[in-house]
């Protein structure tokens, strides 16, 4: 007998281990959440309770806290019984008196092999987790036990049609994975930097998703899963890592945990990892032709089948998580269904909207954006930063739409990321955010203020990169991963669903379709909605972020219409690919460093030196079937009439705006006009041509600077441009709106 008094089985190790059931990882370790101290000021007795997929040789604990470690092992670890699927349950028996109060680190770890003399430090499985050890309230008082955590609630599949009158938060977590191409013209180029930037991510891009995802089916949640966004560039340069050999090897097989974990489903049936619609090489969409919107996707989804072996899903994580109206008749043509996006540009769309002032990190919104009703239960969250008031009621899936210069209405769903929840989880997930304390705040404001919609019930996304510090760390995807397990099973405000389960149980109404502000994720200079970290320094007299949209706006019209006019065939598709290269996101992040504000104009020199004779030739022939290319414009002041920034504040901004665009035709430019409209009028207006962008990177082609001043005091106007080249070919822009004061 132990000296706990407990039957003990032999210690598995040795001539007594038989490897029945191989170990290879932990299913689910139990700790209680706190801990109260005796009356000694040290720890109370308690236990770990250890699920592990198979018998493990050499289980131990080890427990850190006051600069020691004390070790569990041998006797004070009980095998208590094997399940049906050979699955081994373990009791850790910690002894009073080891700890005093404070925070405990528990470090639980398994050898997957019977010898250790031939066991490496790979065949060490360990989680790691926390225990709070409580003062005893009352000094010289009884030992006090553990508190237990409240039971398991157990969890059913949700049918459709079935709405519960008990008010339920659910969320999702969305991992995003992206390398780009380091030389947009040269995509075999790699040095020892690039060996590094790889090899440091083994975990994140080979088998952390699977083993958090494993916790969600072990935990016995019905609906858990997580949606990831790989970029084609990424994918592309694993494969090359896997063929020849970089990394030391490492992703010589990447992607078999992924295969592995995407065939697993749902309690509806969908998949628990959802590969989402993405661009390939991460254009920011809101800022690229229409068509290449669609071309991006199309070739991602083949690669995701082609890598992953499944399906790439409806729903599209865009690239900076940045999202424009405009976008959504290319998305409706390209097959999306779902689209997520930053949960502020819901909220500041609300009529009497608490604008934050400086501490928002924007300017105030447009007051042509204000298009919804306003909002009754905003919510200033606590033990988060938080720049803002968020509004729980408008934290769900809704249709939102957009109106183009022929009066045609196009909708979308559009899913909400929570902003600020979602950069705490971002640091590191459940520890680093008090999922509890600040969901809770979410939830008790929603009942508060009976805003609780059955068939519409509270749903968002927690989004993150899978593969930086943070939200990448391993640590994540399993200690912490467990830890919200655990959380979510115990209680029943809360349900971590996948996007698709909850579009299945709770599809949005397309007669509510609303506005949404355009705009991306707080980490690009808070995602203002004149995504100003793509446009740095616009208001100096140069700009390299304005002189690559130029230089791509250029090249955008030479490809389409080589494309239009099936020219060029031979080099057609090496230069679709160096032009779909140079729209990646990435390369307008850095301006400042002269290697990346140079990417766009590389790859565009590189396309043009490939087809200049063809496009030549196309031209003097007269077969230019395409109209001009025209760069979404952008209204300078953004407010006018309303508020800019200043020296750390905002003040006065001019009440006169002036609209810009970069718009280029290979034959020339016969006339550029922007359609003013009004409640009653239309009127066209001649634009200014500024000539081509005066560049410093030594462009072959860049797009001319079109500008024109819109009248002061119109109030709610919308507009659109309007261009024709000398061959007789017209093209139009996106219709916007602004508010003139």
């Amino acid at each position: 007998m132990s000296p706990s008094g407990r039957r003990i089985l032999p210690p598995l190790t040795g001539e007594n281990f038989q490897m029945s059931n191989p170990f290879s990882r932990f299913v689910r370790i139990e700790v209680p959440e706190s801990v109260d101290c005796a009356s000694s000021g040290k720890n109370a007795p308690f236990e770990l309770t250890i699920l592990a997929d198979g018998k493990i040789p050499f289980p131990q604990v080890i427990l850190y806290a006051q600069g020691r470690q004390h070790l569990i092992k041998d006797w004070m670890i009980v095998a208590s019984g094997t399940d049906a699927d050979g699955r081994v349950t373990y009791v850790a028996s910690v002894p009073a008196g080891l700890v005093e109060s404070g925070e405990l680190e528990v470090q639980v770890e398994g050898c997957r092999k019977a010898d250790l003399r031939q066991a490496g430090d790979g065949d060490w499985i360990k989680d790691y987790l926390r225990v709070r050890i409580r003062p005893n309230a009352a000094a010289g008082g009884p030992a006090v036990a553990a508190k237990p955590k409240p039971k398991p609630v157990p969890r059913a599949t949700l049918k459709p049609g079935t709405f519960g009158a008990e008010p339920k938060v659910y969320f999702s977590i969305h991992k995003h994975m992206h390398q780009p191409y380091y030389q947009a013209a040269d995509r075999n180029y790699w040095d020892g930097e690039k060996e590094e930037i790889f090899g440091s991510r083994g975990g994140p891009y080979t088998e952390f998703i699977p083993a958090a995802v494993r916790q969600y089916i072990d935990g016995g949640l019905p609906h858990a899963g997580l949606s990831t966004s790989w970029s084609g560039t990424l994918i592309e340069q694993l494969n090359r890592c896997a063929r020849d050999g970089l990394c030391g090897g490492r992703f010589s097989n990447w992607t078999e945990q992924l295969r592995g974990i995407a065939t697993e489903q749902t309690g509806l049936g969908n998949p628990r990892v959802d590969f989402t619609a993405f661009g390939f090489f991460h254009p920011l969409m809101a800022l690229i032709p229409a068509r290449n919107i669609v071309e991006q996707i199309a070739q991602h989804r083949q690669l995701v089948h082609e890598t992953f072996g499944v399906e790439a899903s409806s729903v599209l994580f865009p690239p900076e998580t940045a999202f424009h109206v405009r976008m959504i008749p290319a998305l409706n043509q390209a097959g999306i269904q779902a689209v997520i996006y930053d949960s502020i540009h819901r909220f500041r769309t609300c009529q009497k909207y608490p604008y934050a002032g400086i501490d928002e990190g924007m300017l105030p919104p447009n007051p042509a954006d204000q298009r919804n009703p306003p909002a009754n239960d905003w919510l200033q969250l606590h033990n988060i930063w938080a720049g803002s008031r968020i509004a729980p009621s408008l934290l769900r899936p809704e249709y939102v739409r957009y109106e183009d210069p022929e009066g045609q209405i196009h909708k979308i769903i559009a899913v909400p990321a929570e902003r600020y929840i979602g950069n705490e989880d971002a640091r590191g997930g459940f520890g680093a955010l008090q999922y509890p304390d600040v969901l809770g705040q979410v939830y008790d404001r929603i009942v508060a203020t009976g805003t609780y919609e059955p068939k519409h019930p509270p749903f968002f996304v927690l989004h993150s990169d899978g593969d930086n510090h943070g939200g990448g760390a391993e640590s994540y995807y399993k200690h912490n991963t467990g830890s919200l397990v655990d959380w979510i099973r115990r209680d029943p405000r809360f349900d971590l669903i996948t996007i698709r389960d909850y579009l299945t149980l709770f599809p949005p109404d397309p007669d509510r379709a609303v506005h949404l502000e355009s705009g991306s994720w707080s980490g690009a200079d808070n995602g203002d909605p004149q995504f100003m970290k793509w446009f740095s320094r616009y208001n100096e007299p140069y700009s390299p972020d304005l002189n690559s949209w130029a230089v791509l706006t250029a090249l955008h019209n030479a490809v389409h219409t080589l494309e239009d006019a099936a020219a060029g065939r031979a080099r057609l598709g090496e230069v679709s690919r160096l032009m779909l290269t140079a729209e990646t996101s990435c390369y307008w992040y850095w301006t400042g460093q002269t290697e990346w504000d140079a990417q766009v104009t590389n790859a565009a020199n590189a396309a043009h030196a490939l087809v200049k004779g063809e496009l030549d030739r196309l031209v003097a022939t007269g077969k230019d079937k395409t109209g001009p290319t025209i760069f979404p414009p952008w209204i300078i002041p953004e407010n006018p009439g309303g508020k800019k920034w200043g020296q750390g504040c905002l003040e006065g901004a001019s009440r006169q705006g002036v609209v810009h665009s970069f718009i280029h035709d290979v034959s020339g430019l016969e006339w550029v006009s922007l359609v003013l409209r009004t409640a009653n009028s239309e009127k066209t207006i001649a634009m200014t041509d500024q000539g081509p962008y005066p560049s410093q990177t030594s462009p072959q082609v860049a797009a001319r600077f079109f500008t024109s001043e819109l009248p002061v005091g119109a109030g709610e106007v919308s507009y659109y441009i309007e261009a024709e080249d000398k061959k007789g070919n017209r093209s139009r822009s996106s219709l916007e709106r602004v508010y003139l004061a």
